[in-house]
């Protein structure tokens, strides 16, 4: 069985066990809250398995691993309806999964991080959080005009774009971000909520 090192609390590493348990992939979980969780990744052993000190991390039955959570969104997703076959859809699964990366999780998902946890609460100043607010609301204008317009954002099918956007935007509430207001987005959250074996960011498997 492979065993997944994750942050119960983090968006990146729901996007993991949420596409483990939509796929219906059995797996041994070790949680690594934010709250003591650095010593732990920042240990020399962890650091052997993933030299990043970060999880979420795959440890495969045969030793080996793999780290980042889009990387391993795709290594699952691989041959499953979750990657389109059209060449173009796919590619732009692709585009959205570099623009979570590169633009919506360093505004959503660290201003929510910096109200959320404790050990943030120095970062919680206007010169910081301002900025946060202003390129957070910036992508989630661009995730809305995508999904006025097709009921998933590489097009008509779900596939792994929507667990990579749907882990930090479904709870952007928490970073202060209206979603209420952007009816696309509202209606797609309820989309992805209704897909098959969906689980909750507090699910773990028993």
């Amino acid at each position: 069985m492979i065993t997944l090192y994750s942050m119960p609390s983090s968006g990146n590493s729901y996007k993991v066990r949420l596409i483990l348990a939509q796929l219906g992939i059995p797996f041994k979980h070790i949680g690594v809250e934010y709250d003591g969780g650095n010593e732990f990744t920042k240990s020399d052993d962890f650091k052997r398995k993933n030299p990043t000190a970060k999880v979420p991390l795959i440890e495969f039955e045969n030793g080996q691993y793999l780290s980042e959570s889009n990387a391993i969104l795709l290594y699952f997703a691989e041959g499953t309806p979750f990657v389109p076959e059209n060449k173009l859809e796919r590619a732009r699964m692709w585009q959205w999964m570099f623009f979570e990366q590169n633009f919506h999780e360093g505004s959503v998902a660290t201003r929510a991080a910096n109200l959320k946890y404790k050990d943030r609460a120095h970062l919680r100043t206007p010169e910081i959080l301002g900025p946060l607010l202003e390129n957070g609301n910036k992508a989630l204008d661009v995730m809305e005009a995508q999904l006025v317009k097709t009921p998933y954002l590489a097009g008509e099918h779900y596939s792994a774009a929507d667990i990579a956007l749907y882990a930090y935007t479904h709870s952007a509430e928490e970073g202060g971000f209206d979603l209420k207001s952007r009816s696309g987005i509202s209606i797609w959250l309820k989309r992805v909520a209704a897909q098959p074996n969906h689980v909750p960011l507090e699910w773990l498997p028993s």
